[in-house]
């Protein structure tokens, strides 16, 4: 059964041209014209990704509230925000909220679908790792990549596709300095600088939510970021 992906826009012309070329690559595609419509719709199936607009309708947020309330029925549904707005206080609000990745609607088609197919690629990676990779331990963390969980001191950190993926890479060899350019090839991300450091201070504080004494994520100022021994 081909994938589902949900678009959330309500200007009905570019929500029916990214549904067309979307189909033509062979997904499923819903639109929705607001966050109210799209929200019945989740609470009987929940898409497989979904693409979602900021201002929806007459809520100027309305895309925030659309993504906080379904990142709380799902943790690994990839989202992508897809929006005029190109602020970094945007952008990191976005991501703040578990956005896996944030576009502007000046790119391209193709780029686009680029896009989405990583972030299934990722999805598929963690659901069906080589078995030799399936669990990581580090400490108090186990990256748990067959099941995509992740605990610390045996509670779990609800963690995005994205996040797991950054916090694998980075546990992955302890103490080692990961540049920007290399942790987005190990965590098969395709962003940009500061889409990176907004999704290690998500993964930093949702951490903390369950030890507050947390402290293994590392900035090397200049360089990029290490996991630390306890």
């Amino acid at each position: 059964m081909s994938r589902l992906i949900a678009i959330v826009e309500d200007d009905l012309s570019i929500r029916e041209n990214y549904a067309d070329a979307l189909r033509k690559q062979g997904y499923q595609v819903t639109g929705y014209a607001d966050r109210n419509e799209a929200m019945r719709a989740f609470q009987t199936r929940l898409p497989n990704l979904a693409i979602i607009d900021i201002g929806l309708a007459d809520e100027i947020d309305g895309g925030f509230e659309l993504c906080r309330a379904l990142r709380g029925m799902s943790a690994t549904i990839p989202i992508i925000f897809l929006t005029a707005r190109d602020s970094d206080i945007d952008t990191v609000s976005g991501l703040r909220m578990g956005a896996d990745d944030y576009l502007t609607k000046d790119i391209s088609l193709p780029h686009l679908s680029a896009r989405i197919a990583a972030l299934f690629r990722r999805l598929d990676a963690a659901q069906t790792p080589a078995a030799a990779d399936d669990i990581l331990e580090r400490g108090k963390l186990v990256v748990d990549l067959n099941r995509m969980r992740v605990t610390w001191a045996d509670a779990p950190v609800d963690l995005t596709v994205t996040e797991l993926w950054i916090v694998h890479a980075l546990a992955r060899h302890t103490g080692h300095v990961k540049h920007r350019e290399q942790l987005m090839r190990d965590a098969r991300m395709v962003v940009d600088d500061t889409t990176v450091t907004s999704h290690i201070k998500r993964i930093r504080r949702k951490f903390i939510e369950v030890d507050s004494g947390f402290d293994c994520i590392e900035t090397v100022y200049g360089m990029g970021y290490r996991w630390k021994s306890e």
